[in-house]
């Protein structure tokens, strides 16, 4: 079977040439490799044939794809609620992203210190702009409330 891309005539071995050619780069969420493909104008019976291939001899596979992405974006220093939107986006499902993230095993709230300690160093925020500047930058990372509290009351001197 083939279908028409442009001027270029692609068939299904070039459909699942190209989806290994993408997974050994690295991992992709079945949606977001399936956008892919479907971008290069396969059909969607195609594409879905070749990702069920791909599941089936575990060359793709979405829990594996969070608990890369979870890893790779806890070592950047952002948070469950940024990785969590992530993954989302990814189309990867809620039961993963939440396996995922309970699996990596972070401490959210120590992460939070240290990515504010090597922002601003060791010094605390002596005034409310500079203690709300921090807050806003560990809310961006992806940090929640409880996380943010504990990295400025750290970072403030103040007792926990």
């Amino acid at each position: 079977m083939a279908f028409r891309s442009g001027s270029s005539e692609t068939t299904d071995a070039a459909l699942w040439k190209r989806a290994l050619d993408l997974l050994a780069r690295r991992e992709y969420s079945r949606s977001e490799l399936a956008r892919k493909l479907a971008q290069k104008g396969a059909m969607p019976a195609q594409v879905a044939a070749v990702l069920d291939g791909c599941a089936a001899q575990g060359l793709q596979n979405d829990a594996r794809f969070a608990e890369a992405l979870v890893t790779s974006r806890v070592r950047r220093g952002q948070g469950a609620l940024r990785i969590r939107r992530e993954l989302a986006e990814r189309g990867v499902a809620e039961a993963l992203i939440e396996a995922a993230l309970a699996q990596a095993g972070v401490d959210w709230c120590a992460l939070a210190r240290d990515v504010c300690r090597r922002k601003y160093g060791p010094e605390p925020a002596t005034d409310w702009p500079e203690r709300a500047r921090r807050a806003r930058f560990l809310g961006y990372r992806g940090f929640g409330a409880d996380a943010i509290r504990e990295a400025l009351a750290e970072a403030t001197g103040e007792p926990r």
